[in-house]
């Protein structure tokens, strides 16, 4: 539902009568400076047990478990924990209403994205101030024509509690719109199509879509992805408007792998990615023969992953074939025969070549190294390739859309934790970079604020890389209170770009931190190969490296270290605080993967099979054994723990909340502190969180106003 102001005051949304009615007569009975605070909800202990591996597998409150997500029994517990936190925070409503002003009064709400010149439009999107959700508007052959709005989110998103459209694509003749649309959060998407000539949406309904859509090239014809019951995009349709019938066009029946459905930018071929986490295989179908053939480019290889785009006839793939951090080859594609190869760009050994952009007189490859993101161009002509440079070594950079194949510019965003996004058009030719915005941000000067690269020994001899914000001077030997985040999973990398909601706590002290650890891209691939599988534990020693050695160099101390870590990084936080607690006084652990085994072991839940290549099958002994010695909800010990809040939502398939709620019961019934443990649940969104930009804002300034709480600062500073 759009805000009806920005700066709407946070007020509890049950009052106190409603909340002792939830916890029970004894839970508010006292809730004066001197008495006892809230009771947390109890949570009943009901034996299990299975076999995994052909080991006896106990799991007491496997009952929280509730697929269809209509049980009383388990939605009453949810609302009663929900009721609890709220009681626990209620006293930190003030502060969480100056938190939310905070992160609001930095972001420029009426804003506007740089227009985006396509088959004659301008393209470009736009939020107002007050609302939930962007508008997607174009201009016809100049800036100073009139604005059509394709699409006004708000105006979807005012009928529903949760919104979100993943996909917009406009027909190649510029008349249709076709988009998706999740209103749960359980990312099961339906498809409309809107008439741009009239403002109509069309009768054509597509229901129950995956990530991927495509128009051919006759207007006429989608091409779309769906997913099976455990939501792995497994087979793809064709479907021409004004017929009901569906026709499917590519299948893939391997567990492992998903399919993906993009387009080359040149705009010839449809292409249709299946892989898994360590192979790949790409088919093509030209896009103005929807009906043809879907032909394979290159058959599968156990362990090698590729990816392809096309240029003047040929396909160019980017693959780690005999190249440990990829390379890029010429295939022909009359004849993809390896002996007609040849190499554009070769493999290095410290760098990797994480993603490409193929323009008609250049190739623009996007690589990672030494914890840098790099940008290298190299002329399709001839010529030297050349590197293009970025003044921060903390930094981040962000490819656009580019989607004009003809074009000698390439855009790309860049930005730092002290410096706000800036869109550069980058000239291919004469090398010279264009502004063409920087974000305004208020009540922020970047001449108060630094960056740092740090790195921090590991226990196997590496070096965590590890990037620091904060406001100065920081003098060091003088802790502060710091918030350490990290993710180190599925090759994804951290990068350190410019975030104005942390703003609230750099200016009340706090060092903001990102380590970057193994599990991540940062160092190239062998980073990611050495934080998975049988070596997933390094991503947790990594960590607690990082913690001990910004405590040890003077940045902080476990009394003002709060961590945080979403999804897998909400696994990470489980890892380290059975590890390690004494070094965290808080952690907010997001929509956490804590139950790995149970997960992993279920292939009929959402992701399992495809990731039994990410952390292993628990029904191989080695892997079970291995997975058990870290699944945070099985190591869980009689020991003191740190501050805890754990948020997660009712709707997620990708984490379901029962993990996260078995592993706060747990965690209850074994902890020998009095610190917090709270579970906050949405009951009405995803893995992503409440949909609504003004709903995000909130859920940071809860999240924050955890973290200072327990830690207890001062006030905040002034730029």
């Amino acid at each position: 539902m759009p805000a009806t102001s920005s700066r709407r005051s946070l007020r509890p949304s049950l009052p106190i009568l409603a909340l002792a009615a939830l916890l029970g007569p004894a839970a508010l009975h006292a809730q004066g400076a001197d008495g006892p605070g809230p009771v947390p909800p109890a949570t009943r202990i009901v034996p299990h047990v299975d076999t995994v591996a052909g080991v006896p597998w106990s799991d007491p409150y496997f009952w929280l478990r509730d697929d269809r997500r209509e049980r009383p029994e388990v939605l009453d517990y949810l609302r009663r924990e929900n009721a609890y936190t709220e009681a626990v925070m209620q006293h930190t409503l003030p502060l969480q209403d100056t938190l939310y002003r905070e992160i609001v009064g930095h972001i420029q709400e009426t804003d506007l994205s740089v227009p985006e010149l396509i088959d004659g439009y301008y393209y470009y999107s736009r939020t107002e101030k007050g609302k939930q959700y962007p508008i997607f508007c174009r201009k016809r052959g100049s800036l100073s024509a009139g604005e059509e709005v394709l699409l006004d989110e708000n105006a979807i998103g005012s009928r529903h509690a949760y919104s979100r459209v993943a996909l917009r694509q406009v027909s190649p003749d510029g008349n249709l719109l076709a988009y998706t649309h999740d209103t749960t959060g359980s990312e099961w998407y339906t498809v409309l199509v809107k008439d741009l000539r009239t403002g109509r949406l069309l009768p054509d309904v597509i229901d129950s879509v995956s990530y991927g859509l495509e128009w051919a090239g006759d207007n006429r014809t989608l091409f779309f992805t769906r997913d099976n019951a455990a939501h792995r995009p497994d087979r793809i349709f064709r479907r021409t408007l004004g017929d009901s019938a569906e026709t499917l066009v590519v299948s893939e029946p391997d567990s492992l792998f998903f399919l993906a459905l993009s387009k080359t930018k040149d705009r010839a071929y449809l292409l249709a990615h299946s892989s898994s986490f360590t192979t790949g295989e790409v088919r093509y179908l030209a896009a103005n023969q929807p009906a043809g053939q879907w032909r394979t480019l290159l058959p599968r290889r156990d362990g090698v992953e590729y990816s392809a785009e096309h240029h003047g006839g040929d396909f160019l793939v980017l693959t780690n074939d005999g190249a440990v951090n990829f390379k890029v080859m010429r295939v022909p594609t009359a004849a993809p025969d390896p002996s007609r190869w040849t190499e554009l760009a070769p493999a290095d050994d410290s760098t990797l070549i994480e993603g490409m952009d193929v323009f008609q007189r250049h190739l623009v490859l996007y690589r990672r190294g030494d914890a840098r993101q790099q940008i290298r161009v190299i002329p399709f002509a001839g010529g030297a390739p050349h590197d293009v440079d970025f003044p921060e070594v903390v930094h981040a950079y962000q490819p656009g859309r580019n989607p004009e194949f003809q074009s000698r510019m390439v855009r790309f965003t860049y930005s730092s934790p002290r410096t706000p996004p800036t869109v550069y058009d980058y000239d291919l030719v004469s090398r010279k970079r264009a502004v063409r915005k920087v974000t305004e941000v208020p009540n922020f000067a970047s001449k108060h604020y630094a960056t740092e690269r740090v790195w921090a020994p590991a226990p196997d001899g590496a070096r965590v890389p590890i990037s620091l914000f904060y406001r100065m001077p920081l003098r060091k030997g003088n802790p502060r209170p710091m918030l350490l985040y990290a993710y180190g999973s599925y090759g994804a990398s951290t990068d350190p770009g410019f975030n104005p909601r942390i703003l609230p706590l750099v200016d009340r002290g706090y060092i903001y931190a990102i380590a970057h650890i193994r599990g991540g891209q940062e160092m190239g691939r062998q980073w990611y190969d050495q934080g998975k599988m049988l070596r997933k534990k390094n991503t947790f020693t990594d960590f607690v490296a990082a913690a001990e050695w910004l405590q040890q160099e003077g940045y902080t101390s476990p009394d003002r270290l709060a961590i945080r870590g979403g999804s897998a990084g909400g696994l990470l936080m489980g890892a380290v605080i059975n590890m390690r607690p004494e070094l965290f006084r808080a952690v907010v652990a997001d929509v956490p993967f804590v139950d790995v085994i149970n997960t992993m072991r279920d292939p009929t839940l959402e992701f399992t099979t495809q990731e039994w290549q990410q952390w292993g099958n628990p029904n191989v002994p080695e892997h079970f054994s291995y997975m058990r010695s870290y699944s945070p909800y099985d190591n869980v010990e009689r020991q003191p723990y740190p501050s805890i809040l754990v948020t997660t939502g009712l709707n997620d398939p990708r984490v379901n909340y029962w993990e996260p709620a078995k592993w706060v019961a747990k965690l209850r019934a074994m902890k020998t502190d009095s610190n917090p443990l709270l579970l906050k649940i949405n009951m009405g969104a995803g893995h992503g969180g409440r949909s609504g930009r003004y709903e995000a804002f909130h859920d940071d300034a809860f999240r924050y106003a955890f973290v200072l709480d327990v830690i207890r600062t001062g006030g905040r500073a002034t730029p």
